[in-house]
């Protein structure tokens, strides 16, 4: 689904980015949903306004904007009804993890997105639930939840999202998240102190086109434990110091800004600036098939705007660190790391 086609890398490279193990921190399950299973998921349910071909979902996913990118994301998951869609979406995105080579992932699911509708949240979790069930038998891999809501609906939607997360939600669910438009994080700090109560971590999206003080008010409101996307603190020095000083791990997804217009150009991409600065930055995919990449499509666009194998496996131990794994799980996955590095001499 890529519009902007992509010189491959060298060989070696890309024998290396498919060999190392990695973990993926900011993906969202329903902006994960292949073409093929949107149509299909569309079709059994007869849902109105989405297109009905691969050609015109192509168009349909060349954004404008972030808003356009927003009302095509509510759009899409209107396809998604009952446990069985949940399940199915789940397994299918895990598969496609796995054969990445993502061991663990921790996924956004816009629960509110689904309240909102009438579906139940039990119909979510039950869904999700036998889908990771599946996936971590056949694959391996580890999949865990972090429940999120659109901020620009309000201090209610979020209310009833932590509800329904704290009555409804699994062991399996680590964190609690906001995104959507990015509004004024002050209204949030209540429910937020409310999760983070009940032992969610918080994990919100900030500064990915809402300026430097969305990731403030994310830390100093929202307590924030990691930042989604978070580049606009590239643009205050006092606050990359913060970042660094603190090593408040930040989730950053370059393809997806280029494709909602949030940087101008791959040139214009901070990751580079701020791995120098000594963050503690994680390489994410956000909303793979709707913006034409997935996590290898990552490493090697970081690749690409210079970042040598040495940067990317630290990338990649960067997402090990910045999880909630075990530690003992963690060390295994980064000694792993470590060996394919060291075999591809990075």
């Amino acid at each position: 689904m890529d519009h902007h086609p992509e010189e491959p890398v060298a060989p070696d490279v890309e024998a290396f980015i498919r060999e190392l193990p990695k973990v993926e921190l900011h993906v969202h399950l329903e902006g994960s949903m292949r073409p093929e299973l949107l149509l299909r998921l569309a079709r059994r349910h007869r849902v109105a306004g989405i297109p009905t071909t691969p050609g015109e979902l192509r168009e349909w996913y060349a954004f404008t904007d972030f808003p356009h990118f927003i009302d095509v994301y509510l759009t899409s998951v209107q396809a998604l009804l009952d446990a069985e869609d949940f399940a199915e979406l789940t397994a299918d995105v895990a598969a496609g993890l796995a054969a990445q080579n993502v061991r663990y992932a921790e996924v956004h699911v816009s629960l509110f997105g689904h309240l909102m509708r009438g579906v139940d949240a039990r119909t979510v979790f039950d869904g999700i639930e036998r889908g990771r069930r599946a996936a971590e038998a056949e694959h391996g891999i580890r999949l865990r939840w972090i429940p999120d809501f659109p901020g620009d609906y309000g201090v209610d939607s979020a209310e009833r999202t932590l509800d329904a997360t704290l009555r409804h939600g699994p062991d399996s669910v680590v964190g609690f998240g906001i995104g959507g438009i990015e509004v004024p994080r002050a209204p949030f700090a209540g429910v937020f102190g409310r999760a983070r109560a009940a032992g969610l971590r918080s994990l919100p999206h900030a500064g990915e086109n809402g300026g430097p003080d969305r990731v403030r008010e994310a830390l100093d409101l929202l307590g924030a434990e990691r930042i989604g996307h978070g580049i606009d603190a590239a643009r205050d020095p006092e606050l990359l110091a913060r970042l660094r000083d603190e090593q408040v791990p930040v989730d950053v997804s370059p393809t997806s800004n280029l494709r909602t217009r949030a940087v101008a150009g791959l040139k214009d991409h901070p990751l580079p600036a701020m791995l120098e600065a000594g963050l503690l930055t994680t390489l994410n995919s956000d909303d793979p098939p709707m913006f034409g990449t997935d996590l290898l499509g990552e490493y090697r666009t970081a690749h690409r705007m210079g970042l040598g194998p040495a940067e990317l496996a630290g990338l990649a131990r960067n997402g090990v660190h910045a999880c909630y794994l075990d530690p003992a799980a963690k060390q295994s996955l980064l000694a792993e790391i470590d060996a394919v590095a060291s075999h591809h001499g990075a």
